[in-house]
């Protein structure tokens, strides 16, 4: 489908080419009427082998109907939308969109993310995966769990070798040095934001679409870590460092202890590494 800049996106949330949130029913079917309203926060949905899994829906959030139209723009939202997906509506206050604003380069913020106060960050992951560099913990200033020191840091890496078993259709980014983002605090999340239902994880994989908004959660003593499956779409993997890709995913449910050499593997190229911090990087 076109995004409204007019790009060829696969994504149904954001466009693959600018990051301009698609507007639903922007689709069409060769005799011209609309494929039907978008779930703008509905994640493709992917087998374990990254192949497309017609008519499934990635999260149970998402499951069933009740969209109610944008009282601003009339696009369906979820029922437990914060903001409208297409033109930024507070749902909660009722304050409408501010309007596009100038960025650092000469052109407009989205409407969501003026809204949202700041630029799309799974963009943000995107790039600092490609060329390394320090990530801010996408939910620092949300997390009420206790807070975790010393800290830690999540190497986040675009993995070629996991992304070729997962015979993902997405185009892999370039791989380069990872993203390191700061863990403070003793329970945190792994997944993609989503600006509607108030989703901001704590590791932040938003470029790679085989990634569950809430995919999994790790827990920590301090010097043990442990991770649990979210009932997310494609799974969460352990490997160790001198393996293969792992190809059995991990229970669901259940809380599986990451060792110091092990490596957590999710979506269709996200490999994560957990160390303690050096000096200056959290």
């Amino acid at each position: 489908m076109k995004c409204p800049a007019g790009h060829e996106s696969t994504a149904t949330d954001y466009c693959d080419t600018c990051g301009e949130a698609m507007v639903a029913g922007a689709a069409t079917t060769e005799g011209g009427s609309p494929d039907g309203a978008l779930d703008l926060d509905q994640e493709p949905v992917t087998g374990a082998n990254g192949e497309a899994a017609a008519g499934a829906s990635v999260d149970s959030a998402d499951a069933g109907g009740g969209a109610e139209p944008c009282p601003n723009c009339g696009v369906p939202n979820a029922p437990d939308a914060l903001f409208c997906e297409n033109c930024g509506y507070d749902h909660t206050t009722g304050t409408l969109p501010r309007r596009d604003e100038p960025t650092a380069d000469g052109g407009a913020a989205s409407a969501e993310d003026a809204a949202a106060g700041g630029t799309d960050s799974g963009a943000a992951v995107a790039g600092a995966g490609s060329a390394g560099g320090r990530m801010p913990s996408a939910s620092d200033a949300s997390n009420s769990a206790p807070t975790l020191d010393p800290p830690w840091v999540a190497e986040v890496w675009i993995d070629p070798q996991w992304y070729a078993q997962q015979e993902s259709p997405d185009p892999l980014p370039s791989p380069g040095l990872p993203a390191v983002v700061p863990l403070r605090h003793t329970s945190l999340l792994i997944g993609r934001v989503s600006q509607s239902r108030g989703i901001t994880p704590d590791i932040e994989c938003g470029a790679d679409n085989g990634v569950s908004r809430r995919h999994a959660q790790l827990t920590t003593d301090g010097q043990r870590w442990w991770i649990e499956d979210l009932a997310s779409s494609n799974g969460t993997f352990i490997g160790d460092a001198t393996s293969p890709p792992p190809s059995t995913p991990i229970p669901v449910g259940s809380k599986r202890e990451v060792a110091d050499d092990d490596r957590i593997y999710v979506g269709s190229w996200t490999r994560i590494v957990l160390r303690p911090a050096a000096d200056g990087e959290a």
